[in-house]
Order: C-alpha cells, then sequence, then structure tokens
C-alpha cells in the first residue's frame, strides 16, 4: 500500500526590489535619492561565500519576507564574549604631573635686562 504525501500548496510572500528591501531593512529612507544600502544588498549577493538569499526575476533582483528576515540576522553583530569592558572613562584633566617638555620655559633674553 502506498502513502501520498500531502503537499502544501505555495504560499505567495511579498517581494521586494532592492530599494524597497534597504526601506524595509532600516538602511535608508523611501525618499528616492536615498541609496543607501543598496549597494551593500547587491554586493551581498553577488559574493561567493555565504551570499545573500535572494530570487532573480527576470532580470530584476528581488527579495522575499522570509529572505529579508535571514539577511537581517545575517547583519546582527555577534557579542563578542573575550571583549574587555572599558572600565574607566578617561577624564578631561589628568592627576599625573607634567612632564618636563610641557612646564613653561623661560624667554630667551628676559634676564639679561636685570644684567645691564
Amino acid at each position: 500500500m502506498t502513502t501520498r504525501r500531502r503537499t502544501t500548496p505555495p504560499v505567495l510572500e511579498t517581494f521586494y526590489n532592492v530599494k524597497q528591501a534597504t526601506v524595509r531593512l532600516g538602511l535608508a529612507t523611501e525618499d528616492p535619492a536615498d541609496e543607501r544600502g543598496q549597494r551593500m544588498l547587491r554586493d551581498g549577493v553577488n559574493r561567493e561565500h555565504n551570499p545573500f538569499p535572494h530570487h532573480r526575476i527576470g532580470r530584476r533582483l528581488m527579495f522575499s519576507e522570509s529572505n529579508l528576515a535571514v539577511i537581517a540576522s545575517m547583519l546582527e553583530n555577534p557579542v563578542n564574549p573575550y571583549r574587555r569592558r572599558n572600565t574607566h572613562s578617561r577624564s578631561q584633566t589628568s592627576s599625573r604631573p607634567r612632564s618636563q617638555s610641557a612646564k613653561k620655559k623661560p624667554v630667551i633674553g628676559e634676564g639679561l635686562a636685570s644684567v645691564a
């Protein structure tokens, strides 16, 4: 007896072009002149090692909602557990004594006026 596999019908996701994807990821604003993040997305798609997930529909580069979720997780900065925290802040005034070169030097000829 053979068992039939039930296949789920494909779900149509919302697709975004490069400009819309940068806005959706928060890399740019909706202003048409704002091109921030577009080069980063295109370079991420075209890199050889671990490229960004994407779809090419015709000649257009498109991203689905699930693609953008994966890209956002790839762009997260991982926490470095070995990084030492800066426990003290540098102040503007230092409590260390000034070096010899920083002390006020006498002006040449200033002491000669009293000799004459």
